[in-house]
């Protein structure tokens, strides 16, 4: 029998520095199988190479440490992290992604109001250069077609804005500035167009989007610009105005022959100018419920 000393007890072949190792070797194989590995865990009493080395006199003395465990990172998780990415610009009422931000979650989405905003204002002189095309050209079918696209991303650009819970400063500005550009641009090329039958209605629109331009100013300046905000009516003047003018942009010129389709959409004129008128009288109303509600500041009585 070999006599119990300190070497044998705690040395490098004794039984506690064994026993140390092969806890080692139970810890690895437990971390293995919570990583994904094999679903059985083994023990082993002598056979401690597996996660030692051994030297000509026995086991070495440093043990090799237990592996980091290694977690599987699916392509469906990466996917959803880059369609989080994209949406965690919009506001904080934005709802989920739908199929068109799921397929194509590394657009920049939340910039899509403002671009909308920037076509608007560079088909303006498109307008301009496709109005003053010869006769016989399409001019009209072009103009109308521009100035109706034009119309829906007015419409969709606020749209997106309000449902995804983004605005910018230079959108807030350019917005507007891009609706009056398009709108006073189309009433000036009609008015030289049909003549005083569009230029009548073309004065009353122009004169209350300045007088009511320079109102907001005025009450911006003052912190008081809640009390002149786009109200009902001047939601339904826009909206009379851009059907108008889309269908007075669609009727040929009186030089043009009207022969096939040009027959039919010289018969849009009619309606085209009773709407023109129409807006021009909502104008006038709505343009006057921004200055009553202004009244006592302009009056100072507040």
């Amino acid at each position: 029998i070999a006599p119990v000393t300190q070497e044998t007890v705690i040395g490098r072949r004794g039984p506690i520095f064994q026993h140390y190792h092969q806890q080692q070797a139970l810890y690895r194989r437990v971390l293995e199988v919570s990583a994904g590995g094999s679903d059985q865990i083994h023990t082993t009493s002598n056979d401690e190479s597996e996660y030692f080395s051994k030297d000509g006199n026995g086991v070495d003395d440093e043990p090799v440490s237990p592996p980091s465990p290694t977690v599987p990172v699916s392509v469906s998780s990466t996917t959803s992290d880059r369609s989080v990415s994209s949406s965690s610009k919009l506001g904080p009422k934005a709802p989920q992604p739908g199929l068109l931000r799921r397929s194509f979650p590394s657009l920049p989405w939340h910039q899509l109001p403002d671009a909308l905003t920037y076509i608007r204002c560079l088909a303006i002189p498109a307008l301009v250069g496709l109005f003053y095309l010869p006769d016989g050209k399409g001019s009209n079918i072009f103009t109308g077609v521009v100035f109706a696209l034009a119309s829906v991303t007015d419409w969709l650009d606020g749209y997106l804005a309000r449902r995804w819970d983004i605005s910018t400063s230079f959108g807030a500005f350019l917005d507007p500035v891009a609706d009056k550009l398009m709108v006073s641009t189309s009433l000036i090329l009609l008015a030289g167009r049909f003549g005083k039958v569009v230029a009548i209605p073309a004065l009353v629109i122009l004169a209350r989007e300045i007088a009511v331009s320079a109102l907001r100013e005025w009450m911006a300046q003052r912190g008081e610009r809640d009390v002149v905000k786009v109200g009902f009516q001047g939601k339904v003047k826009t909206a009379l105005t851009m059907v108008a003018l889309t269908m007075l942009l669609f009727v040929p010129s009186p030089t043009a022959a009207t022969v096939g389709g040009q027959k039919f959409l010289a018969t849009l004129y009619q309606p085209g100018i009773i709407l023109l008128y129409l807006c021009a009288l909502v104008t006038v109303t709505s343009g006057s419920v921004y200055f009553i509600a202004a009244g006592p500041s302009l009056l100072d009585k507040k």
